[in-house]
């Protein structure tokens, strides 16, 4: 009896924990660039990034997965302190969906929706319907979790000295709240946590009074994973987790007050207890929301009170493109390729801090290149969308050739901090794995960068004046680093040989050479198409780096 039991707890939890992963990672491979996209430009105001985070919430089934991006994206300065709030207190209802969800008692549809989402799964062509396949496999676990983990406590109802354990709860609202507490810090997530109180509400382990309190816990606990998230983030970021935590507490203590009667409130919505359970979950975000909103700008400008300090994020926002400037064709090419020149620099800057990384086993200077990515990222997408829209204005000879040949050379910008990221990945290697270098591997790789610092301001000077001699200088550099990288390799080669260099540490060596070189690869593109736009504009993809 009591093996059956473990093993039908342990069991149905870990089938309902797995199932809300697999529902929460199908709809987000299914709309996961929507989803950044959504939250990165539709929270212009509090009540928009209400909305915008109680939409993708619900997606997602995680407001732990939304507050996680919030942070990533006010770490990279795509999103404000005080948008974020906005978005935070729309995911606050957002992931209630699942509590609601789970109230309906879908159990005895679980195997057939199994069915049906593993069928979708393994014979949808489309990536979309895959997604939707995998979410609805969850979406079926969960449940059959859910009548596992069910069917295996009942049996516990009917033992008087069990339920006198849980009508602790009932007497202690303070305990209750801190078990909530601590089982979603634990789990790291609040559906888990609401999902295991209306089991055992639903067999009469607990009754309303005892549920209440845990629900209020879990929502205080469920912020431990944007706190975990914002550890070694900018000063922004960690304030964006602050305020979570802030809204969460403030709100359970004001509800702590009028405990007795919101339990009433609760109690005449439905006889159901699960309803009622998945009920008090939503209402009371829902009231944290209507009382948080209108205070956005107090709270942030509190929060930066709290957390104090002054810090250079990286302005991810483009900051030439002007929209009004469109109407002036000529001042508008002129904007985007000043804006292509800002978001070279911040790549510029993810390669040097990558090397800095690298080299001085700097996990900060690392920490700098994530920031730039989302920026760069972002201005890339800005610069490609303002080109396209200045396409359909009327445009001279010219400056129509020059839109395609811009195109081609944001994105080339954009490969480079791509494969900046990946120099901070090998150096995150190298401090992982405790990888040694020698000062003369260190001193080669110093000199390849110094090279591919130069070729990026003759790039950018290339892009500045337009001329064919600027740009003439950074194909003339590709040479030297082409020479420079076969010279690195034979070098390599003999400290092999010689046994002065590490096997691990030598591919390290080569993959830093190599992403090195494809920079330079890159930034010759760019000095091609300053050279020749129209001709650029006619190069097979296939020929272009």
């Amino acid at each position: 009896m009591i093996r059956e039991t473990i093993f039908g707890v342990v069991g149905g939890l870990g089938l309902f924990i797995f199932g809300i992963h697999l529902m929460g990672a199908g709809l987000h491979k299914a709309s996961a660039d929507k989803i950044r996209k959504i939250l990165a430009a539709l929270t212009s105001t509090p009540f928009m990034g209400m909305l915008v985070g109680a939409g993708v919430t619900s997606l997602i089934q995680s407001s732990s997965a939304t507050t996680v991006m919030l942070v990533g994206f006010v770490n990279a300065g795509l999103m404000t302190l005080r948008q974020a709030i906005g978005v935070i207190l729309g995911a606050d209802i957002g992931t209630t969906i699942t509590a609601q969800l789970i109230a309906f008692k879908l159990t005895d549809f679980a195997l057939p929706i199994i069915g049906l989402g593993m069928a979708m799964n393994i014979f949808a062509k489309k990536k979309f319907y895959k997604s939707i396949g995998e979410f609805l496999f969850g979406f079926g676990i969960l449940f059959l979790g859910l009548k596992i983990l069910t069917g295996s406590v009942e049996p516990f109802g009917a033992s008087e000295s069990v339920r006198n354990a849980f009508i602790i709860f009932s007497k202690s609202p303070i305990t209750g709240i801190a078990t909530g507490m601590i089982v979603t810090m634990i789990v790291q997530s609040s559906s888990v946590t609401v999902g295991l109180v209306l089991a055992l509400a639903s067999t009469g382990l607990i009754d309303l009074s005892g549920a209440i309190p845990l629900i209020l816990g879990d929502n205080i606990g469920t912020c431990i994973t944007a706190l975990l998230a914002s550890m070694g983030t900018t000063i922004s970021a960690k304030r964006t987790a602050i305020a979570h935590v802030t809204v969460k507490v403030i709100g359970v203590v004001l509800l702590l007050i009028f405990l007795p009667y919101y339990q009433k409130l609760i109690a005449a919505t439905t006889t159901n207890i699960m309803r009622q359970c998945a009920n008090a979950h939503t209402i009371f975000n829902v009231m944290i929301t209507m009382l948080f909103l209108p205070l956005v700008g107090v709270l942030a400008r509190t929060i930066e009170k709290v957390v104090p300090g002054k810090e250079t994020v990286v302005e991810a926002g483009p900051k030439h493109l002007e929209k009004h400037l469109l109407n002036t064709p000529v001042l508008a090419l002129q904007a985007g390729i000043h804006e292509t020149i800002h978001t070279l620099g911040l790549v510029k800057e993810m390669i040097d801090d990558s090397i800095e990384g690298f080299m001085e086993n700097d996990i900060k200077a690392l920490d700098k290149v994530s920031q730039g990515e989302e920026a760069v990222d972002s201005l890339r997408m800005a610069v490609s969308n303002y080109l396209v829209e200045l396409m359909q204005r009327e445009l001279s000879e010219e400056e129509s050739k020059k839109i395609p040949s811009l195109l081609h050379i944001i994105n080339d910008v954009e490969r480079i901090g791509d494969h900046a990221e990946n120099l901070r990945d090998l150096a995150e290697r190298k401090i992982d794995e405790k990888l040694p270098f020698s000062k003369m591997a260190n001193s080669e790789i110093r000199q390849l960068q110094g090279e591919i610092d130069e070729m990026v301001e003759e790039a950018i000077s290339a892009l500045k004046t337009n001329e064919v001699k600027e740009a003439q200088k950074v194909i003339e550099r590709e040479s030297r680093v082409n020479l420079l990288r076969n010279k690195l390799n034979q070098n390599h080669v003999k400290r092999l040989e010689d046994g002065t260099c590490k096997v691990l540490s030598g591919i390290v060596f080569l993959e830093m050479v190599s992403n090195l070189e494809k920079i330079g690869d890159h930034l010759t593109n760019i000095g091609q198409a300053v050279i020749s736009p129209l001709q650029w504009e006619h190069i097979e993809e296939g020929e272009r780096v």
